[in-house]
């Protein structure tokens, strides 16, 4: 190819060359040289594209629709997305022993353990509202005694936190906690006087503070500097003794009664309360709640403890087993008080830690 192009230009110089020559030795008066010189054009043979790109389609497309198949699925209609968290729970744990003719000894005994846990949250930028629901009872039965009770529980939590922006996890909150039981308790075998009943006590805290709760961490620290706990004891005969604190009945000197106890006692403290749930292995979850609080004036620094421990193993969606305890100390539940036949207290009994440990298996429903 080099070679033809110089081939061409250098018969094109000549031509301008000799054309240049002839005018210069021809006369004016001549006619100049007509010489036609032929252009010759050397062209190469076009080469095959040996790579051509998957993406390139050299022919003309072709659409089929012989292969396409009908939907057999039914389509996901669009669905609004909801702030709310929502949690329905179910379990039943029973536990049963029979003896016939066991030379070891022994007593038949049967054990039930209901309980139900509903959660509603809502979470949205600024704002968290956090409710939930607990509902636990639990009966044993043995041979040759009465049914008694050894689960009983009604809890209730609410708490509303607002942030200034999305990326702090400090939130001004607000919280309301209820607690109370379903039925009678009494120190068995003894049945003539229950200890408690429905609402005696009743357990109220409205407060206001700040909590800590970090994105996807399942952990919820409330520290409030101002909260007011209410205890209600609705039944005159322990509010007339004095019980869970509040302010016990006026008596004569033969005990009658001059003014009845009061029914409520009201106090002003500092709350600190937390709840975490995280995985520990695989298919165990552990469940931490704690609450501290003290009071203001009538004890500070004496301090109230509710803690919750429990393991969750989950065999798969309908069995499950839980390992648990619980330890409370409040200074306003006493024991061993003695009282005289006419009312007087001799000795109004010392508080003490209570403590309460669980281990079942049962069935469980989510929904």
């Amino acid at each position: 190819m080099k070679f033809a192009k110089l081939f061409i230009l250098s018969l094109f110089v000549f031509g301008l060359q000799s054309k240049v020559a002839a005018q210069d030795t021809i006369p004016p008066s001549q006619e100049p040289d007509t010489t036609v010189i032929d252009t010759i054009v050397i062209r190469a043979t076009p080469e095959k594209i040996r790579y051509i790109p998957r993406g390139v389609n050299l022919t003309n497309p072709v659409i089929s629709f012989k292969r396409t198949k009908p939907r057999t699925r039914k389509f996901n209609r669009f669905k609004i997305p909801s702030f709310w968290e929502v949690e329905n729970n179910l379990g039943l744990n029973l536990s049963e022993v029979a003896f016939v003719n066991w030379n070891a000894g022994g007593d038949n005994a049967f054990s039930a353990l209901a309980n139900a846990k509903f959660v509603r949250n809502y979470k949205f930028r600024y704002v968290q509202w956090n409710n939930d629901l607990v509902l636990r009872y639990g009966v044993n039965v043995q041979e040759g005694q009465k049914l008694r009770k050894t689960e009983d529980a009604i809890r209730f939590s609410s708490s509303f936190g607002y942030r200034k922006d999305t990326l702090t996890s400090w939130y001004y909150s607000a919280k309301v906690k209820f607690n109370t039981q379903f039925s009678n308790g009494y120190k068995y075998p003894d049945r003539s006087a229950p200890i408690s009943r429905f609402m005696s006590p009743g357990y109220l805290f409205v407060g206001a503070g700040i909590s800590y709760i970090p994105e996807g961490k399942n952990f919820n620290l409330y520290l409030s500097p101002l909260t007011q706990k209410a205890t209600f004891v609705l039944d005159q005969e322990l509010a007339n003794e004095g019980a869970f604190g509040v302010q016990k009945a006026v008596r004569d000197s033969t005990g009658n009664i001059l003014t009845e106890g009061e029914n409520k006692f009201i106090e002003v403290g500092i709350s600190v309360t937390n709840e975490w749930k995280t995985p520990v292995w695989e298919n165990v979850t552990l469940d931490h709640r704690l609450s501290l609080y003290t009071d203001y004036l009538r004890s500070f620094g004496n301090v109230d403890i509710d803690w919750e421990l429990n393991f969750e193993f989950t065999v798969n969606e309908f069995l499950k087993a839980n390992f648990g305890t619980q330890i409370i100390y409040d200074d306003d539940i006493r024991f061993n008080a003695n009282i005289a036949d006419d009312g007087t207290v001799i000795d109004p009994g010392v508080p003490r830690i209570q403590f309460r440990q669980l281990l079942a298996i049962g069935l469980s429903y989510n929904f």
